[in-house]
């Protein structure tokens, strides 16, 4: 538990909650339901084992923070508890409830025992894999995804390592259910994981590079019809496949230079999926600046490092359809 002050607002608060949720109790010394609330919240803190932080509001000694909450929900009594999660407010509640009810408002916004420890190897795993241990990476994911098996993100970078470790019937199998849900969402017109299509999009390219023409074929091809833009996207996935993103997104060009919408537009479709693959999932910690009233509640915005080379190779794209 820690109190908040204007001073630490920020990083105790705002950007603690981008990793771990966080309950902000809004109380005064005057308040006899805020006595009564505190020990049972401190109690459920440590019953959570760590899936949320306690934080403490004096709203006698921090008037400004407590009232620019307490208009945002339209709330005027206290004790206040305000969730915080991904740096803003998302939910609240008012009084001093009964431990049951409190659990249940925590269970909305706190991630499960299991998920927070699938979680935890997920993380273990993005280490593992940055140190060239791709096969101790690929063990944790398995394990984590067995532990939350509805966890898209998991799932979607084991698909990932099983590719690059090129177990791709493997990686195949387990992309399944993604492609399921990406089908099922664009039947019904909601948003489709970029991540997941690119993932499939790369499959289809080993695939594609597996059985197509070899690298000798493909440049004659080419040498004879520069417009062969069949040869060329067949280049372009065998590229892509071997490990030469650029070098794939460089004959894409070529295409998407000469006829913008060819093949159904397959070679932007394509040249944007591989832009997704070289871009690293956005960090928990890239949470949007929310507003409430005048008091920033996120402070200054998190800036997120971008890849110089995704960046002009998306400069690229852009001259080429525009």
């Amino acid at each position: 538990m820690i109190d908040i002050t204007l001073e630490n607002f920020e990083p105790e608060l705002i950007r603690a909650s981008v990793q771990t949720p966080v309950l902000l109790d809004i109380w005064a010394p005057w308040c006899g339901p805020c006595k009564s609330l505190s020990p049972v919240l401190e109690k459920l803190e440590t019953a959570y084992a760590g899936r949320f932080l306690l934080a403490k509001l004096n709203s006698d000694e921090e008037p400004e923070i407590a009232g620019q909450l307490s208009q945002a929900f339209g709330v005027r009594s206290i004790p206040f508890c305000v969730m915080f999660v991904g740096g803003q407010p998302v939910d609240g509640f008012v009084g001093a409830l009964p431990e049951a009810q409190i659990r249940a408002f925590l269970d909305k916004h706190v991630p499960s025992a299991d998920a927070a420890e699938a979680e935890e190897e997920a993380e273990e795993a993005e280490q593992l894999a940055a140190e060239g241990d791709t096969t101790a990476a690929i063990e944790k994911l398995e394990h984590a995804l067995a532990t939350a098996p509805g966890d898209d993100a998991i799932r979607a970078e084991l698909v990932k390592q099983l590719i690059d470790a090129k177990r791709l019937e493997d990686a195949q199998r387990h992309h399944e259910p993604l492609a399921q849900k990406a089908d099922a969402n664009a039947r019904a017109g909601l948003p489709v994981d970029a991540r997941a299509a690119a993932l499939g999009m790369l499959l289809e390219a080993h695939a594609a590079a597996a059985r197509g023409r070899g690298t000798d074929a493909l440049a004659a091809a080419i040498a004879a019809n520069k417009r062969d833009f069949d040869a060329r996207f067949e280049r372009a996935q065998r590229q892509l496949a071997g490990g030469h993103p650029t070098e794939a997104m460089d004959e894409l060009l070529e295409i998407l230079m000469r006829d913008k919408e060819w093949g159904d537009q397959r070679a932007r479709k394509l040249y944007v999926a591989i832009l997704e693959l070289m871009t690293k999932p956005v960090p928990k910690a890239a949470a949007a600046t929310a507003k409430t009233g005048t008091l920033e509640l996120a402070g200054k915005a998190t800036v997120v490092p971008t890849d110089p080379v995704v960046d002009a190779y998306r400069r690229k794209l852009s001259m080429a359809l525009f």
